[in-house]
């Protein structure tokens, strides 16, 4: 038999390859992802098929003299491969039981993140690169490993104020975006080395008090606040700020399978104004695991920008979290860490994240 491998962005594809060349005959030896020099990660598998249907279907039909010639190369091969497999037997044994122990090093080590809320889907990505490495062999070093690896893989958005701008804050119910506004808008007006010229706008109509509540925070602040009911409307109050620096935005809370409310935020988000819209997904700490795949499923239409993460202080478990971040690559903006306005604001740092998650995996 001869083994070829086939290389695709998924296995179904790399298979989808190799039938296509061979026909059904053919033996599946093994199935991989890869990261690549250029940071892609693509899937490796390799079949095994008969040595003759290899040679046709790689040079053409082959000549008796030909196919006379390749037996006698390949018992030339055979005969010193089992000379090599004589020599090597001994330490088969040992290999297998080093094999054994990376293993359930590496199991270990897996069972101890998906306990803290990463998923078996990112570590297997992560681990299929180290299979064979001295990194498997401790447990320390693998997480250790690990941990650099989720910081290599996180992403951070710097704060960006060099040209006017729009901050359409949306996510679902409950994750405190009205606050979070109140707390930018304090920020980018009195906080920074120079006050930028900031309005808010509000587009929540549906929450109750919604409206008052920015309303009051924007009379403390003595910022503009205009409650925005259509698209017209919005498009119009746009123009008339075009000379702000910065207009937040609030909008309604949205579960994942409010189709109406999707919709009409999606039209404002389209809105064809001068002024660059960055939509920003305010994600709550506490966001469960079974809510995480509905969440970004709706808000991903809308191309988020970056992510604000809400209620740090609510919750001393941040595996699940990370694990958004992880496999949904959304670079983080800002961090909302308690309840006071305007001070619990904090621009998005790898740092303070890991800091909490590593001290949640110290304590398993």
């Amino acid at each position: 038999m001869i083994n070829e491998t086939f290389v695709a962005s998924d296995p179904k594809s790399a298979y989808d390859q190799a039938v296509e060349k061979y026909g059904t005959d053919l033996r599946i030896v093994s199935a991989k992802q890869l990261k690549y020099d250029d940071g892609a990660l693509r899937c490796e598998v390799v079949i095994a098929v008969p040595k003759e249907l290899f040679m046709e279907r790689s040079f053409g039909p082959l000549s008796l003299e030909e196919h006379r010639s390749e037996e006698e190369e390949l018992l030339s091969e055979l005969g010193e491969l089992k000379a090599e497999l004589a020599q090597m037997k001994e330490g088969l044994l040992g290999d297998d039981a080093d094999t054994d122990a990376s293993e359930a090093v590496m199991e270990e080590v897996k069972a101890l993140f998906m306990r803290k809320g990463i998923s078996r889907r990112w570590l297997d990505d992560v681990a299929s690169l180290l299979v064979g490495t001295s990194v498997v062999e401790e447990k320390e070093l693998l997480v250790s490993y690990l941990l650099e690896e989720i910081d290599e893989s996180l992403k951070v958005r710097g704060e960006m104020l060099d040209k006017p701008k729009v901050m359409m804050l949306v996510g679902p119910t409950g994750v405190g975006k009205t606050t979070t506004i109140a707390k930018l808008a304090a920020r980018y007006a009195y906080l920074l080395e120079k006050p930028y010229k900031v309005a808010l706008f509000n587009l929540d109509s549906y929450k109750v008090g919604a409206i008052e509540q920015l309303e009051h925070y924007a009379d403390i602040m003595q910022i503009e606040h205009h409650s925005i009911a259509t698209v017209e409307a919005f498009n119009e109050k746009l123009e008339a700020f075009e000379d702000y620096d910065v207009i937040l935005v609030d909008t309604a809370g949205m579960s994942p399978y409010d189709t109406q409310k999707f919709i009409k935020t999606v039209e404002f988000v389209n809105s064809n104004v001068q002024m660059q819209i960055e939509v920003d997904l305010v994600l709550a700490a506490t966001v469960k695991y079974e809510d995480m795949e509905d969440i970004y499923k709706n808000f991903s239409f809308l191309n988020p920008d970056s992510v604000i993460i809400s209620k740090f202080d609510e919750t001393k478990h941040f595996g699940t979290l990370l694990n958004f971040m992880l496999l949904y690559k959304l670079p983080m903006s800002y961090f909302s860490v308690g309840q006071e306005v305007p001070d619990d604001l904090l621009p998005a740092s790898k740092e303070y994240l890991l800091e909490h998650f590593i001290g949640d995996v110290n304590e398993g």
